[in-house]
């Protein structure tokens, strides 16, 4: 079945079509003003002047450089798709229009790192809202943050992206005091994910168990995209206890981290850092995850991790010239933005600024007409489902922060 939503955008009506991936946009056309894509819940009609003072508050990275209009149009969206709730929509359609709380994560370090750190905490405080009794995460929760849309099983990597999340924009905050603050107002989130990772793998002494990531389907595997960010949850969990003045809490969980930061590896490292440890699964291979293995989301780039890094990179390419997001993903020659975003990201972090500005260039000429970044890029080239997609709007903003 088609289903079709209507955006206004400048002025324009944009007609995307789900079922078949495709979108019909306009000319890009210099004169045209940012539009302002917002959830079903939320349309509004683009404001300049309101845009441009929000911009004004922060900074926009690299805006001397190429990819400055991306950048800005990514923080737009971003602010766009953030309700009053602080929920951040995935993107503006109807299977969509939800909040998941890895996409929020990232929504929030955007936010933290461009100088908008009111936004970010006020993301990071409906995370704590939606948190559950045992500390962990659905795996998608309705805007006003009421619940879930359905009963989608629990996606366990939510705790560990929200505990990076709260590094990074604690991290980014200029005042110590301010930083401080906030961190004693998210206590609650803090601890109670904390306690959700360590009861998840016996304090590091064990993997977790199989979980749904961001491939979104059921897992009876343990896959890389779920072990990986629970460690780099509890090393910033770590991190937030040490800014408290709480060393030895700090001290306490570093060491659990680091058990199960050496244990995911050592499940992982035979099969090359592949999604599945088995080397049998047929849809295994190297896929998107093995970026959390690697900074911003580690202390430091590793050498057999960069190799699957580059090895995922080679086999994941789709015709268009993107990343599926693995290598073991269908072969029906789309390109995906997202994982195409995280490795950019990822080697601007690790010190590969060359290889992270020919996946920005990528990513800022496959646009769609009115500027935004689409979930997806078909095999011709064309952009598809639903524009702007923020999870990839905020990693192409980190990334381009990092270079």
């Amino acid at each position: 079945m088609r289903r079709r939503w209507l955006l206004a955008a400048g002025g324009t009506t944009l007609v995307l079509t789900a079922g078949v991936g495709s979108m019909v946009v306009p000319e890009r056309t210099e004169a045209a003003p940012p539009p302002r894509l917002l959830t079903e819940a939320s349309w509004h009609t683009p404001d300049p002047e309101a845009d441009a003072a929000w911009l004004a508050e922060g900074v926009v990275p690299g805006a001397d450089g190429p990819y400055a209009e991306m950048v800005r149009q990514g923080l737009l969206d971003l602010r766009a798709l953030t309700a009053g709730s602080g929920a951040v929509a995935a993107g503006p359609a109807r299977s969509w229009n939800y909040a998941w709380p890895r996409d929020s994560a990232f929504a929030a370090v955007a936010f933290a790192r461009t100088g908008h750190t009111d936004d970010a905490t006020r993301v990071l405080h409906f995370l704590a809202d939606v948190q559950l009794d045992d500390g962990g995460f659905e795996a998608r929760y309705l805007l006003d943050g009421e619940g879930t849309p359905d009963g989608r099983r629990r996606q366990d990597d939510g705790a560990g992206w929200t505990l990076w999340a709260l590094r990074e924009v604690l991290d980014a905050d200029p005042s110590p005091g301010s930083a401080r603050e906030r961190a004693q107002a998210l206590r609650p989130v803090l601890d109670a994910a904390t306690e959700f990772v360590l009861g998840r793998t016996d304090d590091g002494e064990r993997l977790p168990d199989p979980s749904s990531d961001y491939w979104e389907r059921r897992e009876s595997l343990l896959t890389l995209g779920t072990a990986a960010p629970l460690a780099a949850g509890l090393h910033a969990a770590a991190a937030v206890y040490s800014r408290l003045g709480e060393r030895t809490r700090a001290l306490s969980v570093d060491r659990c981290a680091n058990r199960l930061d050496a244990a995911v590896r050592a499940h992982f490292a035979p099969a090359g850092f592949a999604r599945y440890a088995e080397p049998d699964e047929p849809s295994g291979g190297v896929d998107a995850a093995v970026t959390f293995l690697l900074p911003p989301f580690t202390a430091r780039a590793e050498r057999p991790v960069l190799a699957a890094f580059d090895a995922y990179q080679v086999a994941a390419l789709r015709p268009a010239g993107g990343l599926a997001p693995g290598s073991g993903w269908k072969q029906d020659g789309i390109s995906w933005t997202p994982e195409t975003a995280l490795v950019a990201y990822a080697a601007a972090s690790s010190g590969r600024p060359a290889q992270a500005r020919a996946w920005l260039d990528w990513l800022n000429s496959h646009r769609t007409g009115w500027g935004a970044i689409p979930e997806k890029v078909l095999a011709d080239g064309s952009p598809a489902g639903p524009a702007p997609l923020g999870w990839s709007a905020a990693s192409v903003v980190l990334a381009v922060d990092a270079l």
